[in-house]
């Protein structure tokens, strides 16, 4: 399937602009990061934040590791042309990292620990990020180095 995208569409330096929900799917699976962040600019608040999300320490440690190829993705995209090959590569590491959180996430709940809505409610994203992340056309050809002045 050939896609046809505008001169809009591309930036300055020739490359397709990502889509804005890929930046938030690179949020979603850095959220613990963000939370972190948002923890340690509130000093006085922080360690109840991070309790108010995290109550168990190595959820909190899990979540950190398994942040690091989305942190690495947001560093990444303003490196596409100088690194194509790992770049093209990067949307399928995005893709692995999010399904082994799924996988995660149902191997606790078959252990018959008690899931929050909230993890529900993330597990939902997951699920629906992994499912853009491989069937969004647009966003393939973002991690497509011809579709990207290169």
């Amino acid at each position: 399937m050939n896609l046809i995208f505008s001169p809009d569409d591309y930036d300055a330096k020739g490359q397709l602009r990502l889509p804005l929900a890929f930046w938030a799917i690179l949020l979603l699976q850095a959220r613990t990061w963000v939370l972190f962040v948002m923890a340690g600019a509130s000093r006085q608040q922080g360690a109840s934040l991070l309790e108010l999300f995290y109550p168990d320490s190595h959820a909190f440690w899990l979540g950190l590791g398994s942040g690091i190829p989305a942190a690495l993705g947001l560093l990444l995209t303003g490196y596409r042309q100088r690194f194509p090959r790992l770049w093209q590569s990067w949307r399928w590491v995005l893709m692995l990292t999010l399904a082994g959180m799924l996988l995660l996430q149902v191997f606790t709940l078959w252990q018959g620990e008690q899931a929050s809505p909230l993890s529900i409610l993330f597990t939902g994203f997951d699920l629906l990020a992994l499912a853009w992340l491989g069937l969004n056309g647009r966003l393939r050809a973002c991690f497509d180095p011809a579709s990207n002045g290169g």
